[in-house]
């Protein structure tokens, strides 16, 4: 019997100004997930606390643990009111905002001079399986210059050094805890929406992930 294929799914912890930080509850849900087509597949999460040095202990620690065939990632984008599904990582970190460790970068880029990376063709697979659902969703080519950017540098890093097949970052929206997005007048997307969408894109990375095992 083939070895199960295995998908770690990730999130963020509180930070500075968001102390609720709705990635925790999806990747919560998406856990328990019981379905026909996730039989043969193990699922794993992580929550990680939004410093730069969780990110870089942590990282390579859950993958060499879980060894992930793919990796789904979730971030919050507090001022954008739709799902953002990106399609790649920028050299760049704030120097104007600490992380929840109160830490600041000293520096502007993460390696150097390097270009931005490419998640890769599969993000418009993801999107149009988000779609599907009746969620708004938008590819975006800007992941900010905050933890959720400098993951996905780091997560490609490590696709790149023959670590997972497959990884993808989504950005989603400011929830309360209701599920309704905070900000008045803003599209009302609620978990439930959220973790169809989740469903949904997570299914997709399945099947993308089986694709590249046998390949």
């Amino acid at each position: 019997m083939s070895e199960k294929l295995r998908i770690l799914l990730t999130g963020f912890g509180p930070f500075p100004g968001a102390p609720y930080n709705p990635t925790q509850p999806l990747v919560a849900r998406l856990m328990r997930l019981r379905r026909p087509g996730l039989d043969d597949v193990e699922i794993a999460s992580h929550i990680f606390p939004v410093t730069y040095a969780a990110v870089d202990r942590q990282l390579p620690e859950v993958i060499a643990k879980v060894k992930p065939d793919a990796l789904l990632m979730f971030g919050l984008a507090a001022r954008t009111s739709y799902l953002r599904i990106e399609t790649r990582a920028r050299n760049a970190v704030t120097m104007l905002w600490p992380d929840a460790a109160n830490t600041r970068s000293s520096k502007r880029g993460i390696a150097g001079n390097a270009d931005a990376m490419m998640f890769g063709q599969h993000t418009a697979r993801l999107l149009r399986a988000a779609r599907l659902t009746g969620i708004d969703a938008r590819s975006s080519r800007d992941a900010g210059a905050y933890l959720c950017n400098y993951l996905s540098w780091r997560a490609i890093e490590n696709v790149k050094a023959g670590g997972p097949q497959l990884a993808a970052f989504i950005h989603i929206p400011l929830l309360a805890r209701s599920g309704a997005v905070r900000r008045k007048g803003a599209p009302r997307i609620t978990l439930e929406e959220l973790v169809d969408a989740g469903e949904a894109m997570l299914m997709e990375m399945v099947q993308l992930a089986r694709k590249a095992r046998v390949s």
